[in-house]
């Protein structure tokens, strides 16, 4: 099942600006002209990981198409900007909206802030502060509906190989991919190139992390 909910990007969506330590600079301004000028701003990254039957997973969204930034290319499980005057709490909106389910909150556990400067692409440079939270849910694939406007398709991982993956033990890891628009699920090897490029190797901390909260580790920081 899959959901058409249209929720497009709206360039006049308001911001506020923080410095890079997330300090309120009192300025609020338009998303198009924070992306425009590498303002700071603030943001959440929710991932969602898992263990089916004794394997543990963590899910990856393919962003749509239309995005202002890195179309196509796999990012965390759900994210989203705070907007103006908006807490951390409320920015958690994403996950219901991106992934057309309702997540039980009371199990989602922050473990870092992470500074991210992205590389400049078509004139935007992004400049985020993310609070980054995983969420363990353990349901199938094909019970969440992605909103297609935001979300190509989400990707199951198992973690040992994709942790290959990122050390560069293996060119590709295998993936169970469920299409937004169709709600079919396939199974497909993933390439390093089809994720998000980042300088700090996010992706496998995250996925480190991941793998030690799924042990029941009581210590997990990004």
């Amino acid at each position: 099942m899959t959901t058409t909910t249209v929720l497009a990007q709206d360039p006049d969506e308001l911001f506020d600006v923080v410095d890079e330590r997330g300090r309120p600079t009192g300025e609020t301004r338009r998303r198009a002209d924070v992306h425009r000028d590498g303002d700071w701003h603030c943001a959440v990254h929710v991932w969602i990981i898992g263990i089916d039957g004794d394997e543990p997973f963590i899910l990856f969204q393919r962003r749509s198409s239309d995005k202002d930034t890195w179309p196509d290319l796999l990012d965390a499980t759900a994210a989203g900007h705070l907007r103006a005057g908006e807490s951390v709490a409320g920015a958690l909106r994403e996950i219901e909206e991106e992934l057309g389910i309702v997540p039980d909150l009371t199990a989602l556990r922050h473990f870092g802030t992470r500074a991210c400067v992205s590389a400049p692409q078509h004139d935007r440079i992004d400049r985020e502060l993310q609070e980054v939270f995983l969420l363990r849910d353990d349901r199938p694939l094909d019970a969440y509906s992605p909103a297609i406007a935001e979300v190509a398709a989400l990707a199951r991982f198992r973690l040992d190989p994709l942790l290959a993956l990122f050390a560069g033990d293996r060119d590709h890891a295998p993936a169970t991919l469920l299409d937004a628009a169709t709600g079919t699920t396939t199974n497909t090897d993933v390439p390093l190139a089809a994720f998000i490029p980042t300088t700090d190797n996010y992706f496998a901390r995250v996925a480190i992390a991941a793998r030690a909260a799924l042990r029941g580790e009581a210590h997990v920081a990004l």
